[in-house]
This record gives structure tokens, C-alpha cells and sequence, in this order.
């Protein structure tokens, strides 16, 4: 029966209730969003880099190589000689050694020419076809197959360099042989190749047709008739990696002193950088974090507006309705049920706000994911709900509408019904 005269008593000004509502709703809302894109942006570039310990890549923008290598939202600074890191990649030091190479795109999404280790690495596995074996054999993340309706066995052209309208590279189609399941992570947005898929596309000696470096190094061998030191010298020579770039290494350590000795050894010794990951990514998620705080503390700003103009409204509700509040002691009604029932109409318009807000913030961070998967192929889930910062925020809701609250039911559980009606 309260919570019934309550709810009525909140419309009996709808312009005043629903101002409040609308400030607390878009405090809410932003909190909501913020929450949920700090809580999946921290994930998602965290998640990326566990077990990297460090990448090998051109001189130029630590944080450009890291973008463009491990989370494939930038262009790279260069490319990097493959025997120079080759050699790089087999010390002792190093457990695990993944070569990058990039140039060319489909329809926006980069076609990445690496290993099946990397695949393995960030969790892939097959919805179904095969793992690329030769060159120009492609594997596909799950965005791009549904997006473009691909099947395994399907063919397509790439587009040159990181531009969605680049140069189309007619004579080297791409052919699909695996696709991959989906994995919430960047996988879902590249297309995997071999390294030697790149080469040969960019090897503008052979643009009439695909190369197949092993074949040609395979036909030399046999058609050899010099002595064996020749041969050796012959095979060194048309080696298909001498000459050739790659883009970046992601590297894991055996031991973590080449996390402190290897970057200054490259940087003094070679042409290449090494990037710690960790470093990088926590200055980025700093910078990040200090735009999430300013919004933050708008987000509270608006809060504590609406809080405020709860209480305006509970308050000249109650010198409007203290005859109203008389009465319903004169038939019955106790100073308790007055207490309770201005606290339960700030309680509702404050329930009613959270709810609202954090819908709105959903949608809003849908909206945002869009634009982030047509600009950085990134995308966020606006419905995972982030208990622990989200009951909090519920928490401080309420504690808003309790606060709004205490004067005007304090007045109210007070009045004296006496001398109210005798000013009637």
C-alpha cells in the first residue's frame, strides 16, 4: 500500500520527477559505460600481450611498434632484415619466437603473415578446413567469414598496404583453407598466411604469378652439375630468405635478464628496437586512465546534482502535502508510515534511474563499439556486466535516494498534527 502511494505521489509533478530521473539516468549511464570500458579495455590489451616479453621491430614509435605487431592498430614503423632477427630469434635466451610480416589488407582487415604458432598463441583453433601450408593459402578470423559470407575454398584479392583502397594485387589471389572459431580477441579480425604468402605477393619480379620459393630452390638443387663446395655456395646464394623483411618478433624468454640486457644490446648493435610490452601498455592504459577519471568525476558531479534535486523535490513535496500527511495520521497512519513513505519515493526514483542508466549506458557502449570496429577492428561487449564495480555503483545509488531523503522524512515522522491543522 506505501510503495502503491508512493509511486503515485512521485507523478504528481511529472516535469520535476523526471528532470531528476533524467540526471541520475545520465550519471548512471556514463559510470555504466566507463566501467565496462575500462574493465574490457584493460582485458583486451592485457590479455594480449601474457607471454610477451619483449618485440623486435624497425627503429621509430615504441608504442607504434607495439600497436601495429601485437594488436594490429597501426601502421609499423618498417620492416626489419629476417636474417638479422633470425639470428636474434635462436639465442638461447629465447623460448618462444613468433616473425610477423604485414603489407597487405582485405577490405580493411590485415592479412598477417606469420607461423600456426601464433594462432595457437592467442587461442585459435579451426571451426573448420585446414591450417595454411603453402604459399597463399589463408586462415580467417570469424568477424571476417561472416561478414563477407567467406567458405573455405573461396578465393580473394588483397588490397597493398594498411589502406582499405590500396592497389589490388590481381595476380596473387588469396585462397581460403581454414576458418576459425571465434575468440573475442584479434584473431576474429585477421587473415593468416605464411610468411612466403607476403613475399611472394610483393616480389615484383614475379607479379605474372605466384612464387613458390621452395619449388624454385627444389628446381636450382636438381639442375645443379658443379662440384659439392659449388653447390653449397649456389644453394647460399638463392637462399628465398636471403634479402628479405619481415615486419616485427614477438619473443618469450627462458630467463626474464633479456628483458633488462636485450634492449640497449639491439638498440647499440643493430638497426632494430626492442619493445617491452609492459612498459608501453601501462603508460598507454595511465594516459587512458586519465580521461576514464575525468569522466569520472563529471559522471559523480551529475550524481550528486540529481541527489540534490531529489531533495528539493521530496522537500517542497512535503510543505505542499503536510495537510495531506495530517489527515493520513488522523485516519490511522503512523509517523513510521510517513517516514517510510518519503524514503520509498526517493528509493523508487533512484531504482528507476539505475535501471534506466545502465540500459542507456549499454546501448551507448554498443554504439561505441560499432565505430571502434569499423576504425580499430576492437570490439566491446555491452552486455557483460561488471558485478563488483556495478553493485558498488547500485550501492552509492541508493545511498543518494537515502540521503535525499533523511530531512524531508525527518520532517515529515516529526509533524505536529495539531498545530498542522490549525493553520489550515
Amino acid at each position: 500500500m506505501i510503495i502503491k502511494l508512493a509511486w503515485k505521489n512521485l507523478w504528481l509533478k511529472p516535469l520535476n520527477t523526471i528532470l531528476s530521473f533524467i540526471l541520475l539516468a545520465s550519471s548512471v549511464a556514463i559510470i555504466t559505460v566507463l566501467i565496462l570500458l575500462q574493465n574490457q579495455f584493460d582485458k583486451k590489451f592485457y590479455d594480449s600481450i601474457e607471454n610477451i616479453d619483449l618485440v623486435l621491430g624497425a627503429q621509430g614509435s615504441p608504442l607504434q611498434v607495439l600497436l601495429s605487431s601485437v594488436y594490429q592498430m597501426d601502421a609499423p614503423t618498417g620492416n626489419i632484415d629476417y636474417e638479422e632477427a633470425k639470428k636474434w630469434m635462436a639465442n638461447p635466451f629465447v623460448k618462444e619466437a613468433i616473425p610477423l610480416a604485414f603489407g597487405d589488407n582485405f577490405h580493411g582487415y590485415k592479412i598477417l603473415g606469420t607461423t600456426p604458432q601464433y594462432i595457437e598463441k592467442y587461442g585459435g583453433t579451426l571451426l573448420e578446413g585446414t591450417m595454411f601450408k603453402n604459399p597463399l593459402e589463408v586462415v580467417i578470423g570469424s568477424t571476417i567469414a561472416s561478414n563477407f559470407k567467406l567458405a573455405v575454398g573461396d578465393t580473394f584479392l588483397g588490397s597493398h598496404g594498411a589502406v582499405e583502397h590500396g592497389e589490388v594485387h590481381e595476380n596473387h589471389p588469396y585462397r581460403i583453407v581454414g576458418i576459425l572459431k571465434p575468440t573475442d580477441r584479434i584473431l576474429d579480425n585477421l587473415v593468416v598466411s605464411n610468411i612466403e604468402s607476403v613475399w611472394a605477393v610483393h616480389d615484383h619480379a614475379s607479379d605474372d604469378a605466384p612464387v613458390d620459393h621452395a619449388t624454385e630452390v627444389h628446381d636450382h638443387q636438381d639442375g645443379e652439375h658443379h662440384n659439392h663446395d659449388h653447390k653449397d655456395e649456389v644453394a647460399e646464394v638463392h637462399n628465398p630468405e636471403d634479402g628479405k623483411e619481415i615486419t616485427a618478433v614477438l619473443i618469450s624468454f627462458r630467463n626474464k635478464m633479456g628483458l633488462i640486457t636485450w634492449p640497449r644490446i639491439i638498440a647499440q648493435n643493430t638497426k632494430m628496437q626492442a619493445v617491452l610490452p609492459a612498459v608501453e601498455i601501462n603508460r598507454l592504459i595511465s594516459m587512458f586512465g586519465v580521461g576514464i577519471e575525468s569522466l569520472k568525476y563529471l559522471a559523480y558531479g551529475i550524481m550528486l546534482l540529481s541527489g540534490i534535486s531529489i531533495f528539493v523535490i521530496l522537500y517542497n513535496r512535503l510543505k505542499e502535502r503536510k495537510y495531506e500527511f495530517a489527515l493520513i495520521r488522523i485516519h490511522g497512519g503512523t509517523s513510521r508510515q510517513l517516514l517510510q513513505l518519503v524514503v520509498i519515493e526517493s528509493l523508487l526514483l533512484c531504482l528507476i534511474g539505475f535501471i534506466f542508466g545502465t540500459i542507456i549506458g549499454r546501448f551507448c557502449l554498443g554504439f561505441i563499439s560499432l565505430a571502434a570496429q569499423e576504425e580499430y577492428k576492437m570490439s566491446f561487449n555491452p552486455l557483460e556486466v561488471v558485478w563488483k564495480n556495478e553493485t558498488t555503483l547500485f550501492i552509492l545509488t541508493l545511498c543518494i535516494g537515502l540521503l535525499s531523503a533523511v530531512i524531508p522524512a525527518l520532517k515529515a515522522y516529526s509533524m505536529n498534527i495539531s498545530k498542522t491543522l490549525a493553520n489550515a
